[in-house]
């Protein structure tokens, strides 16, 4: 590891928006899955899955606390589900973290809902109790035939059964899902069914971008080969039913990512109103609703 910067790095390296300013802890290469076919990120060769040698990563920490014991407040546990770890090894890093890096306040990692199918609420209360407070789960869909046709590997029950053990566990959910997923022949559905997991299971955060394959649509398209990408106002309509079907108490909404031509930000369910009228705004007086160019989309 370099002296300068103790983190051996396996380009590209991702990380959710709200981790900007957090540590980058990677404990795994790339994703345990990867069969996802809307996703691009862990498909690079030098990408393939790996899970780092224990004594590295707390070699890495010591080095980072080092270093930066006073400066770093967030980790961000990498690369695509930190999560497929052992509860033992999670504990042992988390607790490393906590001996080096004391002012750390939130430690966070991505997490396939397959992935906590062997951990028990009372592991991940354990987990919680050591320092996790966040995870981020990407549903992409609550639709068992859009689930099916991307090969997320997940269903409804799957994902809502991972997020309720995180929920009993006391572990802050960040909910992902894709505008768009289900194209035109699955919309309705995929808005529907993705609502009604949002409402069971009642995330503390919830997040939607915009479908997109900057890498082309081939390998998207050959387990999905009815799909029709959904236009503009199409996304607008399909979001307008999935706020619409939310029933939330107080859930932290984001629709920022670069993906979306409209931000959407708000507390759900108290602000829905608002934002039904922002994407109603956006439909039907574009002009007024400060849409983003698509140059600006980040594609």
């Amino acid at each position: 590891m370099s002296e300068i910067f103790p983190i051996r790095y396996v380009n590209p390296v991702y990380r959710p928006p709200s981790e900007a300013e957090s540590l980058i802890l990677p404990v795994t290469n790339g994703c345990s899955w990867n069969k996802c076919t809307y996703c691009e990120m862990y498909t690079a060769p030098q990408k393939k899955f790996g899970v780092r040698d224990e004594q590295e990563t707390l070699d890495t920490i010591r080095h980072c606390g080092e270093q930066f014991a006073d400066q770093v407040q967030r980790v961000f546990i990498g690369d695509g589900d930190a999560m497929v770890l052992s509860t033992r090894r999670l504990m042992t890093l988390l607790a490393a973290i906590k001996t080096h890096l004391p002012k750390v306040r939130r430690i966070s990692s991505y997490c396939l809902p397959r992935n906590l199918r062997h951990k028990t609420v009372q592991e991940l209360q354990e987990l919680r109790a050591a320092g996790l407070s966040l995870v981020y789960v990407g549903a992409e869909s609550g639709d068992d035939a859009v689930l099916q046709h991307v090969s997320k590997g997940e269903t409804f029950e799957s994902t809502r059964d991972a997020l309720d053990k995180l929920g009993a566990a006391g572990i802050s959910r960040s909910v992902m899902l894709l505008n768009g997923l289900g194209g035109r022949q699955l919309s309705e559905q995929h808005a529907t069914n993705s609502a009604r997991l949002v409402n069971l299971t009642q995330p503390e955060f919830l997040a939607t971008l915009v479908v997109s394959f900057p890498q082309g649509e081939d390998r998207f398209r050959q387990g999905f080969p009815q799909w029709e990408a959904l236009n503009q106002q199409e996304l607008f309509a399909e979001m307008a039913q999935f706020l619409q079907a939310l029933e939330l108490k107080r859930t932290v909404f984001r629709s920022d990512h670069a993906s979306n031509w409209l931000v959407l930000k708000g507390i759900l369910g108290a602000e829905k109103e608002r934002l039904l009228q922002e994407v109603d705004n956006a439909m039907h007086r574009p002009e007024s609703a400060k849409l983003r160019p698509n140059w600006q989309r980040g594609l």
